[in-house]
């Protein structure tokens, strides 16, 4: 959290400050959350991203992304687009989900800087400040690490399980402390809005754009109101989306698993001969066909795995469906 709670500004030097910083018809910083069974904390958010944005620039966006939900989220956001000019909507026709969701306010989004943060204010506005002083040393993008993490016993159970199964098949290491609370250029932003696959993570494609980054650690707030939409079925379905889309760990594994089976059947079927040789089995052909069964059923498994990956990947690549369906908008241009 920032010490000083005044509301001057930032000082910040000239040669610090972006060159175009002063045009008035582009956001210097833009900021995307997505909404899901929020209502109650998007006045709060809307109160606390304002005054802290203030004390960086007169000249930003909020754009809140509404992703279809059963409270009365839209009302409120559509209410504060009336009353603040630099507040936007977007509703999504359906439940899309979280990342989704993101990447239609990214692609809304063309301040100079683009910060994403959840809507619950867990990730907590004020934490911006660190976040904009950090880049301003040189840093495209800085990513938020939650020192302490203010969530359920239940949560940080669902959470650990899902990094655990993360980390492991996709094949990479993963840091439980990071989510999407970051800040990056606009340039970044770019390259992150030309990842249109369908398996969809935004922390994954801000890592896979290179440029230069940094980390910072901040607060992480207890959640301000309702429960989170994220369940244990959930977080899993996500960890399988992310590790197919990041790795093909699980193919090999799958690889390997056939032909150890394989191998095993090879095993079973010596012991299966000498049972033959020694007069122990008396059906004919029973040898042959059990051998035959467990051999090329290991292998089927094997090339189902591939088969069925990859193919899945292809079809749904192919459809070429819209990623997001836009129902309304609010001052979007």
């Amino acid at each position: 959290m920032v010490e000083d709670s005044s509301e001057s500004k930032i000082n910040l030097s000239p040669l610090s400050m972006d060159s175009d910083f002063t045009n008035s018809n582009k956001p210097h910083i833009s900021v995307v959350t997505p909404a899901y069974k929020c209502s109650a904390c998007i006045l709060e958010l809307h109160k606390r991203l304002t005054a802290t944005l203030k004390r960086i620039t007169e000249n930003f966006e909020i754009i809140f992304v509404e992703d279809c939900s059963p409270e009365n989220d839209w009302e409120i956001i559509s209410r504060l687009c009336e009353e603040d000019g630099r507040v936007k909507a977007i509703k999504l026709s359906r439940n899309f989900g979280q990342h989704y969701a993101i990447t239609a306010g990214l692609d809304h989004a063309f301040g100079e800087w683009v910060v994403v943060m959840d809507c619950d204010l867990q990730d907590q506005p004020e934490e911006i400040l660190n976040l904009y002083k950090k880049s301003q040393e040189g840093f495209d993008i800085v990513i938020a690490r939650r020192s302490a993490r203010s969530d359920s016993f239940y949560r940080k159970i669902s959470s650990s399980l899902f990094i655990m199964l993360y980390s492991y098949l996709g094949d990479i290491k993963a840091d439980p402390a990071i989510a999407n609370f970051s800040i990056a250029r606009q340039n970044v932003i770019a390259e992150v809005r030309r990842f249109r696959e369908r398996n969809r993570s935004f922390p994954i494609f801000l890592q896979e754009v290179g440029f230069k980054k940094n980390y910072i650690n901040v607060l992480h707030g207890s959640r301000f109101a309702g429960k989170s939409s994220y369940n244990f079925s959930k977080l899993f379905d996500l960890a399988i989306q992310s590790i197919v889309s990041q790795s093909n760990k699980p193919l090999r594994i799958s690889i390997r698993f056939g032909f150890a089976l394989s191998l095993a059947s090879l095993v079973y079927g010596i012991v299966i001969i000498f049972r033959y040789l020694l007069n122990e089995i008396s059906v004919p052909g029973w040898a042959t066909l059990s051998i035959l069964i467990c051999f090329l059923g290991g292998l089927g498994f094997a090339n189902l795995g591939i088969i069925g990956l990859y193919l899945g990947k292809v079809f749904d690549q192919l459809k070429n469906r819209p990623l997001y369906c836009v129902q309304q908008t609010k001052n979007i241009v």
